[in-house]
């Protein structure tokens, strides 16, 4: 809207000043230019902003101004301000923020001039004028957020409002004025957070208000303003004024209808209005802090004031409001009855019947759920949203109560049936999601019937369609996870077949392993694990799954299934989706084997596979590199080790050759600086071959040409070995140890082997125990042994025995402490050995050398410390030995061997029945032979004995 001119045009008189007659032409010239602006060209406009800011900034030096000068500046001024009201009105609502900048710089200068021109005769009220310029102005500034310029055309418009008197304000208008002024300013602090200038500008308000019922209306809006404004904000520094601002505006209302009643202008319909807002937003105040009986009053004062009733209709945050209250108060009865009323007025949105709902339904509880759904599905048009949200409050509660009610309220075929339209595709996609996320909740929380139900409920909110299949068969799948938790086997199995019709995978594949498990049908879930492979989103982490699972179920079988399974599937240069690398398969496999009482040809095949991937990917491809890399190496080759032990301690021998191999190879690629896994590696080499010799002995069965081989050379690496151990451990007097004993093993091993090569490898065999018996590892138990060796098999080597067991027996009679036990086994062998190798009937002086050392080591003893059984067969022996003799007619040899027969009886305990016997017969045999010939051939040979045959001694 323009403003008219006030007076006519004026020419300054010809004794205006030069300089201010150039100013006052410069300002007309730009003022035309504005007249001229286009709204689309914003740049022309800052450029004429800049040019009238230069000329405004001169005009005060020109200062006091000649009366026609200010009639003119106040002209220039309306001109300025018209244009700025016809290009606003041209352009329309813009919101380009700097055109609007622009418009609003203009009506600045076009204020600014009027302040310099000051108050000139003959223009009425000028100071309100130039003061509604500026209020103007204002307003714009305030729009644009620029609050800063707004208060201070606020505050210059009170400036000027300021000098002229109350008597001197000449009309209503003017008052109003006053008003909005203050209303403007107390705005602007307001928004630059000075609540206190704000307020207090609101409260200097009430002397303007001058019983003007539109004064009393305006202030009332402003503090109702303030106070909803403060009632959102929800002060945190807990200094809120809502309340006070509140009650100041319900106050100004009715003083206001009071004032307007008092006039007579009727025109309280607004002010009425306004109180009811007043009371509604006073009531959701009171009902912020709790003050439950504050709010009633509110609404008690809003339904029984009559000029509020017949002002319009009740309006529906009321009944809201007053439900709540009742809630608050416990008197969940009234607040039905409120609830009821909402749900029955048709004028009540749908959103507030069914926020007041979910409001009731949390605290009356899951049981009332029922009859306010039915309410709502009746009341609302969107029957579908508000059926969500009815359902949503009763869920947050949890507890198994409620679920139950959630899952009534679900299957309801009313509450289904909303949800079928497609327009109500959104509510029942999130219907599906509440129930859903209820279920897994009593799912975490292992309350498995309910989660059950849940689920099953929410497939109601499932489509049968393609783009459900999906969605439907992992519905199908958790119900099946819930009846296998509560060991429903035959449900869980049908629930998981309809969840593979729809989407075979690998997840259902699992699911039913999982069932077969439990069912104890191993096989069925043998063949589940082939079924996963299959699958085209099989993960190999699911066989990991599944041997975790199988362990559990104590399913030795169906674990080592399903790592075997995993273990096909590596292979060289081929990664694998999972960071178990093959060798920890193979280690939990042969782990679970060992479980199995009879696993050992199992871990021995897993074992071996071991052995063959260390050799084709190298150590650190399949070990692994650093600490990792150790550790499984030391455990494969300690787990080998340890499985040869316990083979060979049951006599599984050709298991325990095998294993001790293959600990050799791993215990060889060891990293050792202190050679004691070069020892473990001699160790394993020797039991080996050892258990190899056993296998024929236990068998009955003759080595192969290439086991004998292999064996050779597997003793020559430990012979390579056993001088690192040698220098390794000093052996001083230490015949306990383990390494002397290597070296027999290792002695002992070749020398079987020896006797099994094709040629004569006596000699070989000879020079062997030679050299074991000039080592210093060696003991009398070894070379016994090794006599003992030499003496059986179907090729014994005599001359072999006979220096072992001499070698024995020396080593023996040179300890300090003899072993007579040993010594009497030592002679015992040496002579059977001396009678193997008598070919003469007697007369060979080895036998007699043996019996006549033995006699030598005898006397001399106490009772008893020569063995006396081994003592007895001695000198029976050698007694008897005489017999042969004597049928020879070899007396002389007769003689000789009585005669140490009866030396050795006369030094051993118990003999003494035997000797008296033995003394006499000598007696009378030596009377009877005592004239003949010195040996066999003489005179006396055809002579018989006249005291009759020899008694031998048993």
């Amino acid at each position: 809207m323009r403003i008219s001119e006030l007076s006519p045009d004026r020419r300054p008189s010809s004794d205006d000043s030069q300089p201010l007659r150039l100013l006052l032409e410069d300002l007309e010239s730009s003022i035309q230019e504005a007249e001229s602006l286009s709204p689309d060209d914003p740049s022309s406009g800052e450029k004429l902003v800049t040019r009238l800011r230069r000329s405004l900034s001169r005009l005060p030096a020109a200062l006091p101004l000649p009366e026609p000068a200010k009639i003119h500046i106040w002209k220039l001024s309306y001109r300025l301000w018209n244009a700025c009201v016809d290009l606003s009105n041209a352009a329309g609502f813009r919101p380009d923020g700097r055109w609007r900048t622009g418009q609003a710089e203009l009506r600045q200068i076009a204020a600014d001039l009027l302040l310099l021109a000051g108050n000139p005769a003959g223009i009425p009220s000028a100071a309100f004028k130039a003061a509604s310029f500026f209020h103007k102005t204002g307003q714009i500034w305030h729009e644009l957020g620029r609050f800063d310029l707004a208060a201070g055309c606020f505050e210059r418009a009170t400036d000027l409002t300021s000098t002229v008197p109350i008597d001197g304000i000449g009309g209503e208008e003017e008052l109003r004025l006053l008003l909005d002024l203050s209303l403007a300013r107390s705005r602007t602090a307001w928004e630059v957070a000075d609540r206190n200038l704000a307020i207090a500008l609101l409260n200097r308000s009430k002397s303007l208000l001058f019983g003007s019922p539109a004064a009393f209306r305006a202030l009332a809006e402003q503090y109702l303003q303030f106070g909803k404004l403060d009632l959102a904000k929800k002060s945190l520094e807990g200094n809120s004024d809502a309340s006070k601002l509140l009650t100041e505006a319900l106050d100004l209302c009715e003083k206001g209808i009071a004032a307007a009643k008092g006039r007579g202008d009727g025109g309280t319909l607004d002010l009425e209005e306004l109180k009811g807002r007043c009371l509604r937003f006073l009531a959701a105040e009171r009902l912020q802090v709790e003050d439950y009986e504050g709010v009633l009053r509110c609404v008690r004062v809003l339904r029984v004031d009559t000029a509020v009733s017949a002002a319009a209709a009740e309006h529906p945050s009321v009944g809201f409001v007053a439900m709540r209250a009742w809630l608050g108060t416990g008197r969940v009865g009234e607040a039905e009855r409120e609830l009821k009323g909402m749900m029955a007025n048709k004028e009540v949105p749908e959103g507030v019947c069914v926020a007041a709902a979910e409001a009731y339904l949390a605290v009356a509880g899951a049981e009332a759920a029922r009859g306010v759904l039915a309410g709502l599905v009746g009341r609302c048009r969107a029957g579908a949203g508000a059926a969500l949200r009815v359902v949503k409050r009763v869920a947050e509660g949890g507890g198994g109560g409620r679920a139950k009610v959630v899952a009534e309220l679900a299957a309801d075929e009313r509450v289904v049936a909303l949800f079928e339209d497609a327009a109500a595709t959104k509510e029942r996609n999130a219907m599906h999601a509440v129930l859903w996320n209820c279920a897994t909740e009593h799912f975490r929380s292992k309350d498995y019937d309910i989660s059950a139900e849940m689920f099953e409920k929410s497939m109601l909110y499932v489509p049968h369609d393609e783009e459900t299949r999906a969605r439907r068969s992992n519905c199908f799948r958790v119900l099946s996870l819930c009846h296998l938790a509560l060991m429903q086997l035959d449900q869980a199995e049908e629930f998981i077949n309809e969840a593979d019709k729809l989407e075979p995978n690998v997840k259902c594949a699992f699911l039913k392993f999982k069932i077969y498990l439990q069912k104890k049908d191993e096989k069925e879930a043998i063949n589940q694990i082939q079924a996963m492979v299959s699958c085209i989103d099989f993960n190999p982490e699911f066989l990991t799954l599944s041997t975790h699972e199988a362990i559990a179920c104590q399913s030795l079988a169906v674990a080592v299934a399903s790592l075997s399974v995993l273990l096909n599937l590596y292979s060289p240069g081929k990664p694998m989706p999972m960071p178990m690398p093959e060798v920890a398969v193979l280690r939990n496999l042969i782990t679970l084997l060992h479980r199995n009482p009879d696993g050992e040809i199992e871990i021995l095949k897993y074992t071996r596979v071991a052995g063959a991937r260390m050799t084709g990917l190298g150590v650190e491809g399949f070990f692994g590199t650093g600490a990792v890399g150790s550790r499984e190496l030391n455990w494969f080759a300690g787990n080998s080790w340890n499985m040869g032990l316990k083979t060979g301690k049951e006599k599984k021998y050709e298991a325990c050759a095998e294993f001790l191999e293959l600990a050799s190879e791993f215990y060889s690629v060891l990293n050792d600086e202190s050679n004691g896994n070069q020892v473990m590696v001699c160790k394993c080499l020797i039991l080996s071959v050892g258990a190899m010799l056993n296998v024929e002995e236990q068998k009955k069965v003759t080595l192969l040409d290439s086991d004998i081989k292999k064996a050779i050379e597997m003793l020559g690496r430990a012979g390579k070995i056993l001088p690192l151990v040698s220098s390794r451990v000093q052996i001083v007097n230490d015949h306990h140890a383990e390494y002397p004993d290597l070296f027999f093993l290792h002695t002992y091993n070749t020398y079987h082997l020896l006797s099994r090569l094709g040629n004569d490898t006596r000699s070989q065999q000879l020079q062997l125990i030679k050299s074991f018996a000039s080592s210093k590892v060696c003991t009398p138990n070894h070379l016994l042994q090794l006599g003992f060796t030499a003496l059986k098999g179907g090729r014994p080597n005599l001359e072999a025995a006979e220096f072992a067991l001499n070698a024995c027996l020396s080593a023996l009679l040179a300890s300090p402490s003899p072993d007579y036990h040993l010594i009497s086994i030592a002679l015992r062998k040496l002579v059977c050995l001396s009678g193997l190798q008598d070919t003469e009937g007697g007369k060979n002086d080895g036998a007699y050398r043996v019996y006549r050392q033995a006699y030598q080591i005898i006397v001399g003893l106490k009772d008893g410390e020569y063995p006396i059984e081994e003592g007895k067969w001695l000198a029976t022996t050698a007694w008897n030995k005489s017999g042969l003799a004597v049928r020879l007619h070899q007396f002389n040899v007769a003689e000789r061997w009585m005669k140490m027969g009866l030396d050795l009886a006369r030094h051993l305990k118990g003999m003494e029945k035997y000797r008296e016997g033995m003394e006499e017969y000598f007696a009378n045999f030596e009377k009877l032979c005592g004239g003949g010939v010195v040996d066999g051939s003489g005179g006396n040979e055809g002579k018989e004995s006249s005291s009759g045959s020899q008694p031998v001694l048993v």
